[in-house]
């Protein structure tokens, strides 16, 4: 079994909070920088001793925590492809304390639980574990999980997940008793080991849900499901019979059809499923029956889409015999408020299941947003059209010389040591907080106001109006309202009488262009800024100034160019606009 720990270049910039760009440059610059011992040309493994003996004897501060030792010890102890079963194994040791013979990962992750307890610790060695497998890994957003434990188990009760990975829906659960199943027997330990750990009665399959179902029989209050999707090989031709089809037989193209009626043949008449689908399961026309079965049944209850995740949220609710099915669905993609709204038959977004039946049966967030803006598509295509007309894209007006004309240059290190100017970084980090406004790169490039927040801890960096505040990527404006400093910004006070704002603005704009020596680190005190007049100085930055308003110009040309495509392809389909002359 090898114990010599490695490293990646990842690893090595968190362990001194420092950008992956510095670890290369490093291994560029020093000759004594460790040889990669692993990996491959485009991800090299170092040996993780020989990293912390360079980084001391170069005065690099580093900290190597335990849960960082711990994890090393862990990924060396066996190859990539088994390093699931060994974090599983971590966790049943943490668990039970028993399971492990190698003996110095077993005292690490003691001492690790005695920092953090076991069931913290085991936390922080699947965060690295799915850290180090973030492509392979599919893991369901925080945000997402617990949004759909919100709306389908607030309570907690007895939660299914039939394809529950590393168990990240389960855990966003206060469920008391879980039933967990995947295909993935590594990843379906590490989630029981997890729910475990924090007191959870947990039954545990390995398995294919759909060939092979874990729990036959059994029901739960509610079911949390982030299925795989698009999965032609489900096993359409064995199941046909099925009793689990209540709805219909899936067609062989509408897997997750099988894992809706899946979730609903385990939950008791009320019980709820939230399950994540892809949009185009609202709206193909194979699932269309399917679809109106559940709408009729009173079975679907609510199509949320999530943007940000690519996916919609299906809530459903196994039908109560005595009860009368509601007559709206809501379908929104609108997730503010909906842990009201979907209960609401009156919401604003709330559709009449009988507008649904009709050939299609789509019932997509998308075609119901279309659907609902109508009128105002033609508009909204007036007003973008008329807000393109009316932007200024001339150009600023600049003389070509006849000849080039050089002026001789000086360095922003050599204006900082004249008092010209005085330059401050800002912190890598900021705190979480709302006491002050922080410009971020993004602000600066756009030429927006501050859009975050952090906390006030003392060691901002704040930026006053007239100041200038460049980023690594060379876009530098004159700032026009006090905010923090946001990391990898820089602030350069001038004094006003020496230099003018806008022409260093430039000057650190043009910089950027040129050629550099080679080394990915910008070293802004060697950036050159040519020597003229104060009176040419104000000159130039005036035109600068100009231009960068004449670019921002262009961006939102491009911005409201694209609105008007959009909104007339979508206006002449739907019928709000027609062709002219």
């Amino acid at each position: 079994m090898n114990h010599d720990a490695t490293v990646s270049a990842a690893d090595i910039a968190r362990l001194v909070d420092v950008g992956r760009a510095a670890v290369s440059n490093w291994r560029r610059r020093f000759d004594d920088f460790p040889q990669p011992v692993g990996g491959s040309a485009a991800s090299p493994l170092f040996s993780l001793a020989e990293v912390e003996a360079w980084l001391r004897r170069n005065g690099k501060a580093f900290e190597l925590s335990t849960a960082e030792r711990a994890w090393q010890a862990l990924r060396s102890s066996v190859d990539d492809l088994r390093l699931g079963e060994e974090v599983a194994r971590a966790g049943l040791f943490l668990a039970g304390g028993s399971g492990l013979e190698d003996q110095r990962l077993a005292q690490l992750l003691r001492q690790l639980a005695d920092e953090h307890g076991a069931a913290e610790a085991f936390e922080l060695i699947v965060a690295r574990y799915l850290d180090a497998h973030s492509r392979r890994l599919a893991v369901t957003p925080p945000a997402v999980a617990e949004l759909m434990v919100e709306l389908a188990c607030p309570d907690g009760g007895v939660v299914l997940d039939p394809a529950c990975g590393v168990g990240s829906l389960p855990m966003a659960s206060t469920a008391h008793q879980v039933l967990v199943q995947d295909t993935d027997r590594a990843a379906v330990m590490i989630a029981a080991c997890r729910l475990a750990l924090r007191d959870t009665d947990v039954d545990m399959v390995a398995a294919d849900s759909l060939r092979h179902d874990g729990f036959p029989g059994r029901h739960v209050d509610a079911v949390l499901c982030d299925p795989p999707v698009n999965d032609r090989t489900w096993g359409h031709e064995e199941l046909v019979g099925d009793a689990r089809w209540e709805y219909g037989v899936p067609p062989r193209g509408e897997p997750e059809l099988a894992w809706v009626q899946h979730c609903l043949a385990h939950v008791d008449p009320g019980g709820m499923v939230a399950i994540l689908m892809p949009p185009t399961a609202a709206s193909r026309r194979p699932g269309r029956r399917i679809r109106a079965k559940l709408l009729r049944t009173g079975a679907l209850r609510a199509v949320i889409a999530l943007p940000e995740t690519g996916s919609d949220l299906w809530l459903l609710c196994r039908p109560t015999p005595d009860l009368r099915p509601p007559s709206t669905v809501l379908i929104t993609d609108r997730t503010e408020g909906v842990t009201t709204a979907w209960l609401d038959p009156m919401a604003e977004d709330a559709v009449r299941i009988i507008d649904l039946l009709d050939d299609d049966v789509d019932i997509s967030p998308a075609r119901r947003r279309q659907l609902a803006q109508g009128p105002d598509i033609g508009r909204q295509f007036a007003d973008a059209v008329e807000r393109l007309r009316g932007l200024d894209l001339t150009p600023p007006d600049l003389v070509v010389l006849a000849a080039h004309r050089s002026a001789p240059t000086t360095t922003v290190g050599d204006l900082a040591r004249s008092g010209a100017l005085s330059v401050r970084h800002a912190p890598v980090k900021l705190a979480p907080g709302d006491d002050v406004a922080v410009l971020t790169m993004d602000d600066l490039v756009e030429g927006r106001p501050a859009s975050e927040r952090a906390a006030d801890t003392g060691d901002l960096v704040l930026v006053e109006p007239g100041e200038v505040v460049a980023a690594p990527t060379g876009m530098a404006r004159v700032a026009t309202e006090a905010a923090a400093l946001g990391p990898y910004l820089t602030v350069y006070r001038v004094d006003d009488q020496q230099l003018d704002a806008w022409f260093l603005a430039g000057a650190l704009r043009a910089s950027t262009a040129r050629p550099t020596t080679g080394s990915s680190r910008l070293d802004v005190r060697r950036t050159q800024v040519p020597r003229l007049p104060l009176a040419e100085q104000r000159a130039c930055g005036e035109a600068f100034e100009r231009l960068l308003a004449f670019e921002d110009r262009l961006r939102e040309a491009t911005t409201l160019g694209g609105a008007v495509v959009r909104l007339g392809v979508d206006g002449l389909a739907e019928g709000s606009l027609r062709p002219g002359r």
